[in-house]
């Protein structure tokens, strides 16, 4: 950062000396600015000499045959590198496998003569569930018995008799 900040003074420092600017005015060197005002850019004068410029040589000749090489070469690499990318790419969302586990599926069911669907994915034979609920009696008072079997905001059901 200290010497960008150098750098920049010594800039202006040289401009002032050089020009009657203004003192924040910067005058860059000549060499940044580009070709003098009388000089023409060789760009101009390549598309004056061919008006196809392509960009790749002066002579007009050289200039097509690069052009359609590097076209022809960037456009091959595309389509055979892009479809041998695209051809290797992974099964995307495991289509084929889920393909290739099915048609498994099926032969493994068809030799074991079951049924190709079945309600239940897994074999209830195999579960084990847990115990059934039991479900407590009804309250004789018609309101909802707590865990312990009390109704909410009553006394046991033993101490009425009614067990």
């Amino acid at each position: 950062m200290a010497a960008l900040r150098r750098a920049l003074r010594a800039l202006r420092a040289g401009a002032r000396m050089r020009s009657e600017a203004p003192p924040g005015a910067v005058a860059l060197p000549r060499g940044l600015l580009g070709a003098d005002a009388h000089e023409e850019e060789p760009m101009a004068v390549a598309q004056r000499k061919n008006p196809d410029f392509h960009g790749f040589s002066a002579e007009p000749d050289v200039d097509v045959l690069n052009m359609r090489a590097v076209f022809f070469a960037g456009v091959s690499v595309a389509i055979v590198l892009g479809s041998v990318f695209l051809h290797y790419l992974p099964d995307y969302g495991l289509q084929q496998w889920a393909r290739r586990e099915a048609e498994i599926q099926v032969l493994e069911r068809e030799r074991r003569g079951l049924p190709l669907l079945d309600s239940n994915y897994y074999d209830p034979a195999r579960l084990t569930l847990p115990p059934p609920r039991v479900r407590p009696p009804p309250s004789p008072w018609g309101v909802p018995m707590e865990p312990y079997g009390a109704p909410y905001g009553h006394p046991s059901p033993s101490i009425w008799g009614c067990e």
